[in-house]
């Protein structure tokens, strides 16, 4: 399909995206020697996008390389996006690998289901995966349905054993296990329905299939303990709300899950109240809070089974779009916390600097930070778009 575009439609597409350097420096040893310290990675994200018929139909091709000095795992390859859009009175049916975004909170992507995490990249979990799929959306009175049938798998990238930010002990993702005798082949289903009402945003989604994250079992290969991944076949049905009056803008995501063992209940919710024009300029500060429960308690495998997450967003609006985020993460059990960091600016029209950080503390061994607890890091990007 991609040959037959370049020949046809294609011809007068646009190219666009980035090429991206980035050094993270991490103040502590690692808990194993054989990990890196301080490394330096490369990223290209390129875009290729096409329209015709009147711009009823589109063809987008978004592929993407990372090349890491420290860590071959974390040097990879995915085909983000490749994907057809037909459009029609009411309708629109794309086919083709695709990344769809599901949630309103900030610290927290809790509903968010159809793409695989490309945990590599980065903790925070907003690096996704290509997945195949085809997905129907339609638009009534009654608001917005997205139908999806996603053909085949995609495995979570973890770290290699010189990478950090990895378990202790590893996961060995060439031993991963299924519960679908299909195992990555297996199809899934999934459909959404949102719309908007006055000053509600509202979402209620289930999915059926593969789970993107896997029960991590333990296991003794060749006299080295390690984690073996396994896909269980669940069924989730969540909500995502959002409220916006005024000054403030209330959010909250919820779901329950059946398949992986027992059923469970999540929640994460809160709000982010931002003052416009602070000491009488164009800045605008934001004041953000939010709740993480679990009902499976201590024996969640996530950190976040009871959390409080408070944070600043400080938005300039000047002419070079400089933003800061930072927050933190308390265990409201644990007392561990989870410090976070992120500030770009861009430099003329077309660079970028971006700044992170990562820090951990007061992580227990029980905790499933544990493995990183000596793995905080301050990373700083320089991108150029094009």
């Amino acid at each position: 399909m991609f040959g037959g575009l370049l020949t046809g439609p294609a011809a007068a597409g646009e190219w666009s995206g980035y090429v991206a350097a980035e050094l993270r420096a991490f103040p502590q040893q690692a808990l194993d020697p054989e990990q890196h310290d301080t490394n330096l990675s490369l990223a290209f994200e390129p875009e290729f996008y096409t329209a015709w018929d009147d711009g009823a139909q589109s063809f987008t091709f978004k592929p993407y390389l990372r090349l890491d000095s420290g860590d071959d795992r974390r040097s990879h390859t995915d085909l983000r996006e490749l994907m057809w859009l037909r459009a029609g009175d009411g309708w629109e049916f794309r086919a083709g690998v695709g990344r769809v975004f599901w949630g309103v909170t900030e610290a927290l992507h809790l509903v968010d289901i159809i793409n695989q995490t490309d945990l590599v990249e980065n903790l925070d979990g907003e690096d996704k995966l290509g997945q195949p799929m085809l997905k129907l959306s339609l638009e009534q009175d009654w608001g917005f349905l997205d139908l999806f049938v996603l053909p085949g798998f995609r495995e979570r990238t973890y770290p290699g054993e010189d990478g950090r930010l990895r378990t202790h002990p590893r996961v060995d993702t060439s031993r991963a296990e299924y519960e679908s005798g299909t195992e990555d082949k297996h199809v899934d289903f999934a459909l959404r329905w949102s719309r908007s009402l006055g000053d509600w945003d509202l979402g209620l989604a289930h999915f059926h299939g593969t789970s993107r994250d896997p029960r991590l079992l333990p296991a003794l290969i060749e006299g080295e303990p390690r984690l073996i991944p396994f896909y269980d076949i669940i069924d989730q049905t969540s909500l995502d709300v959002q409220f916006t009056r005024g000054d403030w803008l209330w959010k909250l995501e919820a779901l329950t899950r059946g398949g992986q063992e027992e059923r469970y209940a999540a929640a994460t919710g809160g709000f982010e109240y931002t003052r416009v024009g602070i000491v009488q300029s164009d800045a605008d500060l934001g004041l953000l809070a939010e709740g993480m429960w679990d009902s499976r308690g201590s024996d969640a495998p996530t950190a976040f089974q009871k959390d409080l997450f408070v944070g600043l967003r400080l938005t300039l609006n000047d002419v070079q779009s400089t933003e800061l985020l930072g927050g933190v993460i308390q265990d409201l059990g644990s007392q561990a916390r989870f410090l976070n960091l992120e500030a770009s600016r861009r430099l003329g029209n077309a660079w970028k600097l971006s700044l992170e950080g990562r820090f951990f503390s007061n992580i227990p061994d029980n905790d499933p930070f544990t493995g990183i607890r000596r793995d905080g890091y301050l990373q700083i990007e320089l991108a150029r778009y094009f």
